[in-house]
This record gives structure tokens, sequence and C-alpha cells, in this order.
């Protein structure tokens, strides 16, 4: 009862809120600098591609149908370098998805960045989040395996109109070594990635940073990460009038 409740409040709105078309728009942002290796590159879009796939993760897309997940998916590299790989979609039907995965499978990378500009990162995911205002939440997601060090810092943005009414989570990547010592190493910069992003790069209700302990685990660590942003929605289950609703133009 209380998910039809949620669906109608969608729908049509509730004491003169605007309709929303989407429950969630959610913008992905994938990590390109130098320290992203061809391999790992392949790994990220691959694993985003499965992850998308998975059935709990389908389930959780369509659970407040005909009302939609819309998604955008960019790349980031310096503090000018930002590439949509898909454009803002709305995810009506299992084809729809798929011709987003399959996109993803098909890109290539076509430049190395030396620096990390994940400051200019976050501006631009939430930019392009301020024009889907139709959206019950607005989300950004951003990965990476590294600290800023071009562009503005992430902490400094936080305040900028660009962010208003946007959660901003974020994916962490380490590279869990096998050489002897190495292991050890990557697990405390790891534990110091996951404080830095914490602090300085997530924002917004609800928001949280996930863990891969390398790219190999980027698919298990996105699949996680997005069930979690989809289950935010039953906060808002449990009291539909007390939620906000997205903004009117």
């Amino acid at each position: 009862m209380i998910r039809l409740l949620i669906i109608f409040a969608l729908a049509f709105g509730i004491g003169g809120a605007a309709r929303a078309n989407c429950w969630l728009a959610l913008a992905l942002g994938l990590d390109v600098s130098q320290s992203v290796d061809a391999f790992e590159y392949r790994l990220q879009l691959d694993g985003l591609a499965n992850a998308l796939e998975d059935a709990e993760v389908q389930s959780a897309i369509f659970a407040y149908a005909p009302v939609t997940v819309r998604l955008m998916v960019y790349e980031w590299g310096d503090a000018t370098r930002q590439r949509v790989l898909v454009p803002w979609t709305d995810i009506t039907a299992a084809e729809t998805l798929s011709h987003v995965t399959q996109g993803l499978r098909r890109t290539t990378r076509i430049s190395d960045e030396e620096r990390t500009g994940l400051g200019a990162a976050v501006l631009f995911g939430g930019r392009a989040l301020q024009q889907q205002s139709d959206c019950w939440q607005l989300t950004l997601d951003v990965s990476g395996d590294g600290w800023n060090n071009n562009g503005p810092n992430p902490e400094d943005v936080r305040t900028y109109p660009d962010l208003a009414g946007v959660t901003v989570n974020a994916l962490v990547v380490g590279d869990d070594s096998t050489y002897a010592g190495v292991s050890d190493h990557r697990q405390v910069e790891i534990k110091e990635l996951l404080s830095y992003y914490s602090t300085r790069v997530i924002s917004g209700p609800l928001s949280f940073t996930e863990a891969a302990i390398n790219f190999q685990d980027f698919e298990d660590a996105m699949k996680r990460k997005l069930l979690r942003e989809m289950a935010s929605m039953a906060v808002a289950d449990a009291d539909p009038l007390q939620t906000p609703w997205p903004k009117t133009q």
C-alpha cells in the first residue's frame, strides 16, 4: 500500500507540487586520470555495465514504474576534461537499459589525463543534475582512485549553486597489489582515500562512500552502491508527505 502511495505521489504530486517524471536522476562520473590505465578503464566501463544489468539492480531501477530512473554517465580527468558517455536517458524498459550498457561496452578511451580535477568533476555533474528538476531526487556518484590536484578543491565547491539539492556519493578505488609489502601499503592508502572522500567530497542527505579494493572489485562495489542509492527511496516510503518535492521552474 505504501509503495502504491509513493507511485501516486511521484506521478501526480501532492499539495500542488510539480509532477515528477522520474524518481531519481543519477549522474555517474568515472575517473580517467593518468593513474587509471587502459585495463582499469575497461574494468570501470564494463563493470558499470554489468552492475546495471544485475537482476537486483534492475528490480530496484523499475521499482516505481512508470516513474523512471534517469541516468547519465561521464568520464573526467583534469579540471577542463569531462566527456559525456551516456546522455540523460530515462530507463523506461529493459531494452533502454540494454542500449545504455551496450554503449558503455563499445566506448573507447580517447586520451590520458595526467592530473586529477575532482572538484571540477563534481561541479560538472552538479550542473548536469540542475537541468533535471522534474526528478524527485538528484544524485551524483563520482568514482576515483586519487586526490584532487588540479582545479577547485571538492570541499570548496559544496556551497556552489551547482550542488544545491544534489546528494554527492563516492566510490573510492584502491589497488590491492599482490606483491610482498605492497598490499599493506595500499590498505592504508585506501583508508586514507576513504577518509578524504568522506570528509571532502560527499555531501547532502544520506550521502555515503563505497569502496572497491581494486578495479577488479569495481563491478561488485558499483552494484552495492547502486542498490544503496535506490534503497534511499525507502526513507521516503515511510512518510511521503515529509519528503522534499522536486523543484519547480
